[in-house]
């Protein structure tokens, strides 16, 4: 799959549970810190999109886990999003590096919520439709 947006991290220590693996939770922080860089790169910015009435919030979250990562492992994070009704989709993958092993594979579905009401939100459809995946 062509992605539109990579970041790469490393585990800390401090992720890992007793059995020496990421924990379960911390791969949602990855996934969202992956969105959140995207987004920024795009111009949107959270705190200004709160501060005008609107919160893009997760409604859904679909993660498949395939290989663990472990303490000091290197890994990346790609993305694609599109666009289905009022939910922007983003398609997120962890690939350990450096031998590009699939470590988790995501789907998360966002909406936005402007001043209370759940709805389309037109601004942010316009600055992000050039990356939307387009359908075959």
């Amino acid at each position: 799959m062509k992605y539109i947006y990579e970041l790469k991290m490393k585990v800390r220590d401090y992720e890992c549970d007793l059995q020496g693996i990421v924990n379960n939770a911390n791969y949602q922080h990855y996934l969202e810190h992956t969105r959140h860089e995207f987004l920024l790169q795009t111009g949107i910015s959270f705190s200004r999109l709160h501060d005008e009435g609107t919160d893009a919030v997760v409604a859904r979250l679909n993660m498949q886990f395939k290989t663990p990562l472990k303490s000091q492992d290197e890994f990346v994070c790609r993305l694609n999003i599109k666009k289905d009704g009022i939910k922007y989709v983003f398609l997120q993958d962890i690939y350990r590096l450096p031998d590009e092993k699939l470590s988790v594979r995501a789907q998360v579905d966002t909406v936005c919520v402007t001043n209370g009401r759940l709805q389309a939100t037109s601004p942010l459809d316009a600055l992000l439709e050039p990356y939307f995946m387009k359908e075959e």
